[in-house]
């Protein structure tokens, strides 16, 4: 059996048709279903990698992890001079090397992760003053 579907993903309407498989027998009971799904814009399905770098945000001169991954690289030290848009570190994430560079100039405070270390959305990477 075949079923047609709406579905709206990010505000883009699409329709999907579904085809039942299986063992499954035919019921002649109500079946709820819905007639659209919204999924939300903050989805990770809605990030799409660019060649620009990750931005990193900037919270009292913390670097923070603007996605789930795992630190491939830390580029700088405690006590280095960076500048706006400097690599601070690489970040895996989703099979993609992602840059995080530096929101603003300033001297590397602290650095809170080392290679190897799986950080989630919004964790600490460093600390620029």
């Amino acid at each position: 059996m075949r079923r047609k579907f709406k579905v709206v993903v990010n505000g883009k309407e699409y329709t999907v048709e579904v085809e039942e498989i299986g063992d499954a027998q035919p019921s002649n009971a109500p079946v709820a279903v819905p007639q659209s799904i919204s999924v939300p814009r903050d989805s990770t399905a809605s990030q799409v990698s660019s060649s620009s770098p990750a931005p990193a945000v900037n919270v009292e001169g913390s670097v923070t992890a603007p996605m789930p991954g795992k630190i491939l690289d830390v580029k700088v030290k405690v006590g280095d001079s960076v500048k706006s848009g400097d690599v601070l570190l690489i970040l895996e994430a989703m099979k993609m090397e992602n840059e995080i560079v530096a929101p603003k100039d300033g001297v590397v405070k602290e650095i809170r992760v080392n290679p190897g270390d799986s950080v989630n959305r919004g964790d600490v990477l460093a600390v620029i003053g």
